[in-house]
């Protein structure tokens, strides 16, 4: 072989994408069309390393993927998707339960009350010894599970099964959404943003009819964003409060 044939597949083997020199390197998330809406949707099984993250070590919120990104990689880490995880004040600090590396810096709320979080049934999204769970708030205060990892938020999607009684096909409310549901059975943690404006009830089809997760709880919307790098999506915006981050050790 030549050494200009060389060069040429060279250069051709470096403009491939990188998922075709990578065959061990998982895909998690990709742009799907559910109900002629797109969406992009992330999965994980059980064994990610799924965490929250809201305050930098200094005590100011992260708000943003790239002060995440560049905090754990300065740990050796990798953020291989991040999400805003859950609702807040101005201040950014978390409008209902919040518990961090084990820490509980916000009560659970469970009255009703204004905006969609105040919409119940709401829940929780956590993460204990045994994995990620979506859970509706009065289960969770009654199961009262040992959570490393905590963000509350409203309403849920979709409850063992069933739709949120308040969901209307036909509602008229039409906003950028994003959510996570969790299949018990299968363990898997499936994270969904739309790229376009959809109803409630669309967005808790797509995780009930689509996904087959019992279980779903809306995030927020308006201010949705992801960071999923393998799609090149990094979105700014305004400062977020809780993040929701999958992480990768940097040596593997």
């Amino acid at each position: 072989m030549t050494y200009h044939i060389l060069k040429s597949l060279c250069l051709a083997l470096a403009l491939m994408p990188v998922a075709a020199c990578a065959e061990d390197v998982p895909s998690h998330c990709a742009r799907e069309t559910v109900y002629d809406a797109p969406f992009v949707i992330c999965r994980f099984d059980q064994s990610a390393d799924i965490r929250l993250f809201l305050a930098a070590p200094g005590g100011e919120p992260y708000g943003h993927f790239e002060r995440l990104k560049e905090a754990l990689n300065a740990e050796g880490e990798t953020l291989a998707f991040a999400m805003n995880g859950g609702m807040y004040h101005e201040d950014r600090t978390p409008v209902g339960l919040y518990i961090d590396d084990g820490e509980q810096a916000q009560q659970l709320m469970t009255r009703e009350g204004p905006g969609n979080f105040g919409m119940l049934p709401n829940g929780v999204f956590y993460i204990d010894a045994s994995g990620a769970h979506v859970l509706e708030s009065l289960a969770y205060r009654t199961l009262a599970p040992e959570a490393i990892y905590a963000t509350q938020s409203g309403p849920m999607l979709i409850i063992d099964g069933e739709y949120h009684p308040s969901l209307n096909p036909a509602g008229t409310s039409l906003k950028r959404r994003n959510g996570v549901g969790v299949n018990e059975e299968t363990g898997e943690v499936v994270f969904v943003i739309s790229d376009t404006f959809v109803n409630f009830h669309t967005f808790a089809r797509v995780f009930r009819d689509h996904l087959g997760t019992p279980n779903a709880l809306y995030l927020d919307g308006t201010i949705s964003r992801v960071y999923a790098p393998e799609l090149s999506r990094n979105e700014q915006g305004l400062r977020m409060g809780p993040i929701i981050g999958v992480i990768e050790n940097a040596e593997e």
